[in-house]
């Protein structure tokens, strides 16, 4: 299993780079990156979230400890060098993320989205996602490119969800 970094660590600041082939070290990455992300009940994780600076996500919305709503849509998929290509609606959820533990905040996103990406097989796929599904990617996605999901709120809004992040971390530090 994979050391999950957490905020304040640099690397969740910087744009990770594409993926050129898919090799058996980036196959041994994916394997690795699935196995921190279920241990951790996580319906997403970035490849700079455990230290590693390429373009991988991994996700799966199946219902978990964490996520429990069986109403929601299940999409589950590895994506590499993932684009962005059309975006749509709004909605609005609060997120977690393995690397804010014990933050949960209500972040903006877009309901529909397409997306273009390489899958595990290094075929490229094209997929629309709405719901779920669309806002884990997302997140996923920011995390791809520096992005955290506290730099999605406005200043005050985002101040008190680090002063609250960071009032938990010390209440974790045992005495």
């Amino acid at each position: 299993m994979l050391e999950i970094v957490t905020y304040p660590n640099e690397i969740l600041k910087r744009k990770t780079n594409p993926i050129k082939a898919v090799d058996s070290e980036i196959k041994d990455i994916i394997k690795q990156m699935k196995e921190t992300m279920y241990q951790n009940d996580g319906v997403g994780l970035a490849a700079n979230q455990v230290n590693i600076p390429l373009s991988i996500m991994i996700i799966d919305t199946t219902p978990n400890d964490r996520y429990k709503d069986e109403d929601r849509e299940i999409f589950k998929s590895v994506l590499m060098n993932p684009e962005l290509l059309e975006k749509s609606g709004q909605i609005s959820m609060k997120e977690g993320c393995l690397s804010f533990p014990e933050l949960r905040i209500e972040v903006p996103r877009f309901s529909h989205i397409k997306i273009k990406a390489i899958n595990e097989h290094e075929e490229e796929v094209i997929i629309e996602l709405s719901g779920f599904p669309a806002i884990v990617f997302q997140h996923e996605f920011d995390h791809l490119n520096g992005i955290t999901f506290v730099d999605r709120l406005s200043g005050l809004k985002k101040r008190i969800a680090l002063e609250k992040y960071k009032k938990s971390l010390k209440e974790k530090v045992p005495t």
